[in-house]
């Protein structure tokens, strides 16, 4: 959506960043009563921060199991509300977004089984204790039965980074771009098809070919360019 970066307050005069806090009601007096002033720009990403702090607790206190319906209410809230496009400027994919895509299906996967191993457990407690911070368990350490987690909740991330870039590019067209994200889109369809049944190392690839896409469009990197379209080359 494009919308005006900067609010005024009809009451007091303040003026403040609607891209910074999200909000119309005014920082100095409360009022709601307010008007976007300047130009609009593209704007996606929401003011959201993921706190995992209860939901760890909560597992410390219960199971898994126990926590899941409240943790994975509150990941996809912030999975709804989190975007690429911060007043008209392209943002990159970041490693708090995979996380929490990926604890996303692999609690999912563990609370409906009868029998998890404590492999697949340890794995979604080293996922909640760092995914607010952006830490990415290491792709070695993902069990075999938690792989397809791992696939589909960063094929999800892509594809909604891949739709704000799609979006930025209506404004800053590039036909270079547009090709390779058509590219990339036939491959997420195919994780999508496969539920995410892919090899660990596949779906890092996609990570690494969107930070190439990233780098190209900010950058005006061709060798980002080309090193994206010679990873998803790869993959067939």
């Amino acid at each position: 959506m494009e919308i005006r970066g900067e609010r005024e307050c009809k009451d007091c005069g303040r003026q403040w960043s609607y891209y910074e806090t999200g909000s119309v009601s005014c920082p100095s007096c409360g009022s709601m009563r307010s008007v976007g002033v300047g130009d609009r720009e593209q704007h996606t990403a929401a003011q959201v921060t993921l706190d995992l702090s209860t939901h760890r607790a909560a597992v410390g206190d219960g199971t898994i199991r126990d926590a899941a319906p409240e943790l994975k209410s509150d990941l996809r809230t912030y999975i709804r509300k989190t975007g690429f496009i911060h007043g008209g400027e392209l943002q990159p994919l970041d490693d708090t977004t995979l996380a929490a895509h990926e604890l996303l299906q692999a609690v999912d996967i563990v609370a409906r089984s009868n029998r998890p191993t404590d492999d697949e457990q340890l794995f979604v407690i080293e996922l909640l204790r760092g995914a607010d911070n952006g830490n990415r368990p290491d792709p070695a350490s993902v069990p075999a039965s938690l792989a397809a987690a791992r696939g589909l909740g960063y094929a999800n991330a892509i594809e909604a980074y891949h739709h704000d870039v799609s979006t930025w590019l209506d404004e800053h067209p590039d036909p270079e771009a547009r090709t390779t994200l058509g590219t990339l889109s036939n491959h997420l369809k195919r994780v999508e098809a496969l539920e995410g049944d892919i090899p660990v190392s596949e779906s890092e690839t996609l990570v690494r070919v969107a930070h190439d896409i990233y780098i190209y469009l900010t950058a005006d990197d061709l060798d980002a360019l080309a090193s994206a379209r010679d990873q998803l080359s790869s993959l067939f």
